[in-house]
């Protein structure tokens, strides 16, 4: 991120100082170094009213003037402006108002009478922080979007992602990092038995209950358990359950651990379908 001598001469300039001779030599002497945008006024009540409308670059302030001092005017600065930064540079002939200045939002000081070299320097240095500091600003905003739509298309292509798996699959399931079910879609309920939330009585929210525990075969149960500790992904991890008819269901499910920005573990989604009959094999 640079800024440009082009972009220094082009910068907005406001001169404020009851005295027009002042004023003359600075903008005689900001001319000449090749300045393109510089204004000015004799009446310090009209200048905040007039940075709301041009959002100056920099504001050279008088502070000893009639009706409103420089002092006063930078208090009405700090109330108007929306940003936090006033690009104020005081001319002063008073050694004493130089820390007071400061203090008041300032961010430097040209002495009267005007040292030339002075002058150009401290405005030159000033203007580049002032441009520098808007375009960081700029980029924070532009960064800032960016993320909003990222996030907006992310949320999409979250949303599209389900609605396939749902179609894909014969259920679709999600579950935090304590093992809870927070989503569960298609007729999970009655192939497996599962019952979640207020299906259940007196269960905590997002427990998913076995209503029947009997029939599953526990080693298979116990190895997908030890690849979801392990936070490994899986496909087509195959299982069955023995109904107390005799009949044997089987079944075939998919997850992927899910983490957030920090990388932190939050759970798993996966989807699963009922099979006919005893699939071949499974891969974790």
């Amino acid at each position: 991120m640079k800024i440009t001598a082009e972009d220094v001469l082009n910068a907005r300039i406001l001169i404020v100082d009851d005295q027009q001779p002042n004023i003359m030599v600075l903008e005689e002497l900001l001319s000449e170094e090749g300045y393109t945008n510089v204004s000015s006024t004799t009446n310090p009540v009209e200048v905040p009213g007039l940075h709301r409308k041009n959002n100056y670059d920099l504001i050279l302030l008088d502070l000893q003037m009639p009706e409103m001092d420089g002092f006063q005017v930078m208090e009405c600065l700090k109330a108007n402006d929306q940003e936090a930064y006033i690009p104020v540079i005081v001319l002063t002939a008073q050694p004493g108002h130089k820390l007071r200045a400061l203090q008041g939002g300032a961010k430097d000081f040209i002495s009267k009478p005007f040292d030339i070299i002075e002058v150009k320097t401290r405005i030159h240095n000033m203007l580049e922080v002032r441009l520098l500091y808007k375009k960081l600003e700029d980029y924070s905003k532009i960064l800032e979007e960016t993320v909003q739509e990222r996030t907006a298309e992310l949320r999409e292509s979250e949303a599209r992602f389900r609605s396939l798996t749902e179609l894909a699959s014969d259920w679709y399931w999600e579950q935090d990092e304590t093992g809870k079910f927070t989503k569960v879609s298609g007729p999970v309920l009655e192939m497996l038995g599962i019952q979640v939330d207020s299906f259940v009585e007196n269960a905590p929210k997002g427990t998913a209950v076995i209503a029947d525990p009997n029939g599953w075969n526990e080693h298979e149960r116990k190895a997908l358990q030890d690849i979801i500790a392990a936070r490994e992904p899986f496909i087509d991890f195959s299982f069955s359950r023995k109904l107390p008819d005799g009949n044997v269901h089987y079944y075939r499910v998919s997850g992927e651990p899910m983490f957030d920005q920090a990388s932190r573990f939050i759970g798993y989604r996966g989807i699963g379908i009922q099979c006919q009959e005893m699939p071949v094999a499974h891969k974790g």
